[in-house]
């Protein structure tokens, strides 16, 4: 060790009786870029920026986009941090705290935030070429490493082809996994929960049910009901088995109530019925008044945007309990993007909405009224269906609105966040979507903002998810989405 670096290395030890317990986690810029507070989110471990790293964040603090302003308030944390610190403060280390308060409101113990204060010796092989800034934060790593043994010293970046050259050259590299809701999209609940067959012998005994204006209820108890949720659906998979959402946990028990059939043409949704078991609880939810936030996940051609559509005109148009339907979608383009698009702010956005327009036809039957039944289907889409653009949701209240989000596995939580507080008294917002078919870069299956809601959401008394499995679109639709 030279002695350029014993006082830091000093300071680091100090204190670290049980050393081999201890880790060190090298922030790379694109870390500190995607999260802001990830400097808060390695518990009680030790961080450690290297110089290399403020600078790249000092050159990208100009700018009105996400990760800029990302930027800026990373500046702003560390000056806070280092509001009071002296020279041997930081050498030292600052104490941080960390991001999640447990135990009523107590923070646990959190680590210290090293920055590079010394020259590092560069013990980088002479066969990696270049000088660049990835390099430069090898070259730390590696120093760290060899300076402190006894510590597990690990380098943190979602840039995937660091990742790479650090494992060549024996450094421990890992993504950035904190704002991750989940480890695997495969693990995003349904939202229907299948019945076992002995499932009434075991939760039957002491069953109550009452009938209240014309809706059937049951108290079950048993050892089943302490995983279930708030509005989650339960079913029997027998034939003509007994559908039910979970409207209250009370304890040891649970209130069911038994779901309406969409499927019969007698309780048909501005003409659409439902065509599988998805779909019917599907339109539960989006009929039920005392749900205010439903997201519906699901492949293409399972009926998302049709069932939703459908349950928002029949409540606007002919129960008037909602003054109109407001779309919107991210404008994301899924090839190359075609250029400026003239016109209004609906005007603008119309291109994006095909689904609406195809699903409208659908549902007014306007392609078999020829001008006359487009020229209807336009008046309707003027008078109660507005199409805003996401754009320009920052600062509006929504009074008594259907808001229909398409393809909202495309925001980021910050994003979703802004649109889903955008409700006043008496909204109801649904957001579609498939975490399949991410179109936003550097978004995944699990920092997808549809993924956030749906996790964040789970077991609120006023609202729901349901995952659609089935394709109803067509038989090529089916067969493309099953084996391409």
């Amino acid at each position: 060790m030279t002695d350029s670096v014993r006082p830091q290395a000093a300071a680091i030890v100090r204190g670290r009786q049980a050393k081999q317990e201890r880790r060190i986690f090298v922030l790379d810029t694109n870390v500190l870029m995607h999260d802001p507070t990830a400097i808060f989110r390695f518990e009680e471990h030790d961080v450690y920026i290297p110089m290399t790293v403020l600078e790249e964040l000092d050159a990208g603090k100009k700018g009105l986009s996400e990760s800029a302003r990302n930027v800026r308030q990373v500046s702003r944390f560390l000056d806070e941090l280092m509001r009071d610190a002296t020279k041997k403060d930081i050498d030292r280390g600052l104490s941080l705290p960390t991001a999640v308060p447990v135990n009523h409101g107590k923070r646990p113990p959190g680590g210290r935030l090293y920055f590079q204060t010394q020259l590092l010796e560069s013990v980088l092989p002479d066969s990696l070429p270049g000088h660049g800034a990835d390099n430069a934060i090898l070259a730390n790593t590696l120093a760290l490493q060899q300076n402190f043994p006894a510590a597990r010293v690990t380098l943190v970046s979602k840039d995937i082809n660091l990742r790479i050259k650090a494992a060549i050259v024996g450094v421990q590299a890992e993504d950035y996994s904190s704002d991750k809701t989940i480890e695997d999209a495969d693990l995003l609940v349904s939202g229907v929960q299948a019945l076992p067959t002995n499932f009434w012998e075991k939760h039957g005994k002491g069953m109550e049910s009452w009938q209240q204006q014309s809706r059937t209820f049951y108290r079950v108890r048993g050892p089943l009901v302490r995983d279930w949720r708030a509005n989650q659906f339960v079913y029997d998979p027998g034939e003509n088995g007994v559908e039910a959402i979970v409207r209250k946990i009370e304890g040891e028990s649970a209130i069911l109530e038994l779901t309406l059939d969409y499927r019969t043409e007698r309780n048909n949704v501005w003409g659409v019925t439902a065509r599988n078991r998805e779909q019917n609880l599907a339109l539960n939810l989006l009929m039920d008044p005392e749900i205010d936030f439903v997201t519906i996940l699901g492949p293409a051609g399972t009926g998302k945007t049709l069932l939703t559509l459908a349950a928002g005109l029949m409540q606007t148009l002919e129960s008037n309990r909602f003054v109109e339907i407001i779309m919107t979608r991210v404008t994301i383009p899924l090839g190359e993007d075609i250029g400026f698009l003239p016109g209004t702010e609906e005007e603008k956005m119309e291109p994006w909405m095909g689904a609406l327009m195809d699903n409208l036809e659908v549902l007014t039957k306007s392609g078999e009224g020829g001008n006359w039944g487009r020229a209807a289907t336009n008046d309707l889409l003027r008078n109660r269906i507005k199409i805003r653009s996401l754009n320009f949701m920052r600062g509006r209240t929504f009074l008594n609105r259907f808001v229909i989000l398409d393809e909202a596995q495309n925001l980021t939580p910050k994003q979703m966040k802004a649109l889903v507080t955008r409700a006043g008294p008496g909204t109801k917002i649904v957001c579609l979507g498939n975490v399949a078919q991410i179109d936003t870069p550097y978004l995944t299956e699990t920092t997808s903002g549809l993924t956030f809601v749906v996790n964040r959401f789970r077991g609120w008394g006023h609202s729901g998810h349901i995952t659609l499995v089935r394709g109803e679109r067509s038989r090529l639709a089916d067969f493309a989405s099953d084996t391409l």
